[in-house]
């Protein structure tokens, strides 16, 4: 050990010692000083209150009574201090120490001023008469009516205080460099106590340092090589620790972004890792699912006996469960991480849901198809079979036949043009044609092209249109395709003497068109799927159309960017919404 780290360390720890001493010392010196003040200053006070007593029923009785300077020498010789009383006029008629005739007069000492106030004085001065500093006390002596006819003064030498201040001081400074001697051998002992470790702890830091490929400091002393041997290591810790940062932010922001959920279970089945998507499909918050058992998180059996048998197994296992209540179809893919990480398992779930809906979709499209092709061509077959057995030799029924034939053709060729159409919306191969244009405009255009089907079912077609609505930026032709088609579907089901009406409004950036009608309605369980394809209710099965009119027109109007819903009452009538943004 260097004795400059010595000195360095023991230096400083004695300038606090010595401090805090002499800080120690003033305080007690100037306690005690001020004690002995405040009693010298009760002590006198206690004396003068005395002499009022004793001299009150002279000054009161006869003020210039030599009595009352006979008692005043006789009193101060029994108290060892001297005693003045000074009349209201500051004339001396006592006084122990000098003849009254060599006073001069004493109005306007400051403790005679403040006691003619009907108060208590106490003052420190120097006193031209005696010619030393003293301590000076003065009470008034009232009289009947509340005046002050005399003071009563007392003092003494500040001289003794003094003196005896020193003397304690003397006292102090003794026990203060005793108490430093003893302070500074503790303050030795406790430095080379601090510092037999430090060569050795600097060796250590300095091997420590170099074992993380750089190479700490020589020079200085063991403080100094200390201090650069921990710099080096808290640098390379600190850029470790910024790696370590930078990994852990990327793997966060991978399990945040993926589309599959990603679960880490221990091996007691605690939830120790869960991503968004895992939440999401599990319907439960990641702060509560970390630290929870996997039974608790997933809620599925299946999931559980998948993780059991990948436990036991020690093997990938793979499986495919649907969650309730959403009906979400998941593959779940187990992998054993080894007792590298403690034998926890990585679960990976990957959401099914869209594509087995695609293939109930692909699926409910072809029957559909079939069935609706069925019908129009098991009706031709028929025809044509009639036909071929002899009708053609009636010209009136094959005339009939024909006819009929036509129709089914043209059920056909409807059908598969509104496929054809739906099927280009769908895919984007039908660009909008977009342009600010009035929605009263579309509103009635639309409805004069329904309005002589409209009569001929025997219906009245009304339009509600407030002329004050901004131009909405809308493909005018594809809107009017879906009030066009709105409307048939309202004249198809409401029965003669029924009324139509086609309406508009403004919703805040939106325009709300509408159309209502008086028909049968429609029952509750069908409202939400009756803008699927082929999708009719049972009243319509009977009825013409194919059943794309409606999906046609939520496709257009969710191209504009706006909602199409309906909301009806059975027997009481329909109402069909969708609205269009204002903006481009």
């Amino acid at each position: 050990m260097s004795r400059r780290v010595f000195w360095r360390i023991l230096a400083p720890l004695m300038g606090l010692i010595l401090l805090t001493l002499a800080g120690v010392t003033l305080y007690l010196s100037s306690l005690f000083y001020q004690n002995n003040l405040q009693r010298m200053q009760t002590y006198l006070l206690q004396e003068a209150r005395l002499m009022r007593n004793l001299l009150m029923p002279l000054i009161l009785e006869d003020p210039q009574n030599p009595q009352i300077n006979q008692i005043v020498r006789e009193s101060a010789r029994l108290v060892g201090e001297r005693i003045t009383v000074v009349l209201a006029d500051g004339r001396v008629v006592g006084e122990s120490e000098k003849p009254l005739d060599q006073l001069e007069n004493h109005l306007s000492r400051p403790e005679v001023q403040e006691a003619l106030s009907n108060r208590e004085a106490v003052e420190i001065r120097f006193s031209t008469t005696i010619g030393e500093e003293m301590l000076y006390v003065a009470i008034p002596v009232v009289s009947q009516n509340q005046q002050v006819v005399a003071v009563i003064r007392l003092a003494a030498s500040m001289g003794a205080i003094r003196q005896e201040q020193q003397t304690l001081n003397g006292s102090l400074f003794i026990a203060a460099l005793i108490a430093a001697a003893f302070a500074v051998l503790i303050a030795v002992w406790i430095t080379r106590r601090v510092l037999a470790p430090l060569e050795k702890l600097s060796a250590t830091a300095q091997q420590l340092a170099e074992h993380t490929g750089e190479t700490a400091r020589n020079e200085g002393d063991e403080i100094r090589r200390l201090q650069a041997a921990f710099q080096t290591m808290s640098e390379h810790l600190r850029e470790q620790v910024s790696q370590l940062r930078a990994e852990r932010q990327k793997l966060h922001s991978v399990l945040k972004n993926m589309k599959d959920g990603i679960l880490l279970v221990d091996e007691n089945g605690k939830i120790s890792l869960i991503n968004p998507a895992a939440a999401g499909m599990f319907g439960i918050e990641e702060t509560r699912a970390i630290g929870a058992s996997l039974i608790e998180a997933v809620r599925h059996h299946t999931i559980v006996e998948l993780w059991e048998r990948t436990r036991h197994s020690e093997q990938p296992q793979d499986g495919e469960v649907e969650v309730l209540p959403e009906h979400r179809f998941l593959q779940v893919v187990l992998t054993p991480l080894g007792k590298e990480t403690g034998n926890a398992t990585l679960l990976v779930f990957h959401d099914l849901t869209r594509e087995r809906r695609v293939e109930r979709v692909r699926r409910d499209f072809v029957s559909n198809v079939s069935h609706e092709l069925r019908t129009p061509l098991a009706s031709l077959k028929a025809l044509v079979e009639t036909l071929q057995e002899g009708a053609l030799e009636d010209p009136p029924a094959a005339q009939r036949f024909l006819r009929q034939m036509e129709i089914e053709i043209d059920n056909l060729t409807q059908m598969v043009r509104e496929l054809l159409e739906l099927s280009r919306i769908e895919s984007g191969l039908v660009p909008l044609q977009r342009r600010p244009v009035s929605p009263c405009e579309i509103l009635r255009r639309g409805a004069e092209r329904m309005r002589l089907q409209a009569e001929r079912a025997g219906l009245t077609l009304q339009v509600d249109c407030p002329e004050s609505l901004p131009e909405v930026f809308a493909d005018a032709e594809r809107v009017e395709q879906v009030l066009v088609n709105l409307t048939h579907n309202a004249v198809k089901f409401t029965p003669p003497g029924g009324e139509i009406t086609l309406g508009v409004k403004q919703e805040g950036q939106a325009i709300c068109f509408w159309v209502r009608d008086t028909g049968v309605g429609i029952p509750p369980e069908d409202l939400e799927r009756i803008f699927e394809r082929f999708y009719k209710t049972d009243r319509s099965r009977s009825g013409e159309g194919t059943g794309l009119g409606l999906s046609i027109a939520r496709h257009i109007v969710e191209t504009h960017g706006g909602r199409i819903w309906a909301e009806s009452q059975v027997q009481q009538g329909s109402t069909f919404f969708f609205t269009l943004p204002l903006e481009k």
